[in-house]
């Protein structure tokens, strides 16, 4: 029999809803067995409803129940801090794995020594919670030698702010010397568990790695690059994938890496799992009705990238609304996606959109400022994601672009348009004041004010105004 990998990744909000996460629990233990090894590739443990309630230890009781045996750190798995982290890994049964993440930071290091002869990972740059964590394992799997090892996005510490104190190196030579290790210990396949989006690409090419299951990018994928097998899940736990590793004959020949698709809502509930998550809800206590939504709003991929959206209009909208300000913006990426917002809606279910701890800041930008953060929206001119998509929800201003030219035709504020000379005040996340891969025109420089968190100002708008919002042409495509 081949050896085989359930792979899972960036679970995220799943557990906010205790019979999807109930399915993916089913799921992985009908699949799991002695020939089996469980694997996440991050972002297991936070954003999320419950996640801002317990600082990401509702995950537990998941990680428990499917026998998980490995996982890598996502951005988001350091939400809370790097003391909630290590926290969370000393007590989570699985072997947390990390070539390229350090306790201290790390920018003069290459990933492979600290600017001297120590190599990275030594007391010179020791490695992220080392007394818990590995940064790479050889494990046999029914018969079979697999190398594991992790890799985490270096953009962490500049995308998440509670991460700033971590240490993060360059990930395509520790998984290069990662790999180097499995091979040298045996490892007749390596497999990268990797968080680092559409960056994959360059792992599969640089390292000798067989299988890299991969996260961080929502969009699913299985591909195939220079002869490793690369794998993303998408969010939300809706799929998971199993590998098989074919095992190999006494002369090495007959390496075969297979993948089957797995969808959890075809899964049976594992009720241990949801009624785990059911009873950390109940006790949360956040189930006070703000608003009544008798037309569905839509909380999909597309609402959050493709446009104006009804979703990103209640958001922008809530901002503007709580502050004054002459325009509301929210990322694309910070609006999460999940079921429609529908019926009696609750604290819980509008802290799932932004489920972030981060306030709410308005800011100070010339017209022509104003200008060059919207035409940052565009997806051609973001430095993640795809080039399809648009980036930002507004409220109060109207845009349209032309997409072929990657230019703004038309800009208004109030239904006038934007003079470059004049001055605007913006409302939108502090996070988009700390970050240089979202916005970059806007910096600290710009802040004026911080007022409440995001899902408090969401609240607060509902109960005052309901929720209702309309597509109102904010974002438009020129001909």
């Amino acid at each position: 029999m081949p050896a085989r990998l359930l792979h899972y990744s960036d679970v995220e909000n799943a557990f906010d809803d205790p019979e999807r996460i109930g399915r993916l629990a089913g799921l992985l233990t009908d699949l799991d067995g002695d020939d089996a090894v469980v694997v996440g590739s991050g972002d297991n443990t936070a954003p999320g409803v419950l996640s801002l309630v317990t600082e990401g230890r509702h995950s537990l009781p998941f990680f428990e129940a499917v026998g998980a045996e490995f996982d890598t750190f996502g951005n988001h798995d350091f939400d809370y801090g790097p003391d909630a982290t290590r926290a969370l890994v000393a007590d989570s049964p699985q072997t947390w794995l990390t070539a390229n993440v350090h306790e201290t930071d790390c920018t003069a290091y290459d990933g492979a020594t600290d600017g001297g002869d120590a190599p990275a990972g030594t007391a010179d740059a020791p490695y992220f919670a080392a007394e818990h964590t590995e940064p790479w394992v050889v494990r046999d799997v029914d018969g079979v030698r697999v190398g594991f090892f992790g890799v985490t996005t270096p953009a962490t510490n500049s995308i998440n702010p509670n991460a700033t104190d971590v240490g993060f190196a360059d990930p395509i030579s520790a998984g290069v010397r990662a790999a180097e290790a499995c091979r040298d210990a045996g490892a007749e396949y390596v497999v990268a568990v990797s968080h680092l989006g559409t960056d994959d690409d360059d792992l599969a090419v640089a390292a000798d790695v067989d299988v890299v299951l991969g996260g961080h990018v929502h969009s699913e994928v299985v591909e195939r690059v220079n002869g490793a097998v690369l794998l993303r899940p998408g969010v939300n736990g809706h799929v998971a994938y199993e590998v098989e590793l074919a095992e190999l004959g006494d002369d090495g020949d007959g390496k075969r890496v297979d993948v089957t698709r797995h969808v959890a809502a075809d899964a049976p509930v594992h009720e241990g799992v949801a009624e785990a998550m059911r009873d950390q809800m109940r006790a949360a206590d956040l189930d006070e009705v703000v608003a009544h939504v008798a037309d569905p709003i839509e909380r999909s991929h597309t609402a959050a990238f493709r446009g104006e959206s009804r979703i990103g209009n209640f958001v922008a909208d809530a901002y503007r609304w709580a502050t004054g300000a002459d325009v509301g913006l929210q990322n694309s990426g910070g609006v999460r996606e999940g079921d429609p917002l529908e019926g009696e809606v609750t604290i819980a279910d509008v802290m799932s959109v932004v489920p972030f701890q981060e306030p709410v800041a308005t800011a100070e930008l010339t017209g022509a400022e104003l200008r060059e953060t919207v035409r940052q929206a565009s997806g051609a001119n973001l430095a993640f994601g795809e080039p399809d998509w648009w980036h930002a929800h507004l409220s109060g201003a109207s845009v349209v672009w032309d997409r072929e030219r990657d230019e703004i035709v038309a800009l208004r504020v109030d239904g006038e348009p934007v003079d470059d000379d004049a001055t605007y005040t913006l409302a939108t996340t502090d996070y988009l004041f700390h970050t240089d891969h979202e916005f970059p025109a806007l910096d600290a420089d710009h802040r004026l004010d911080v007022g409440d968190v995001q899902y408090e100002v969401l609240a607060a708008y509902a109960r005052e105004n309901g929720l209702d919002p309309r597509l109102e042409g904010r974002v438009a495509w020129s001909d």
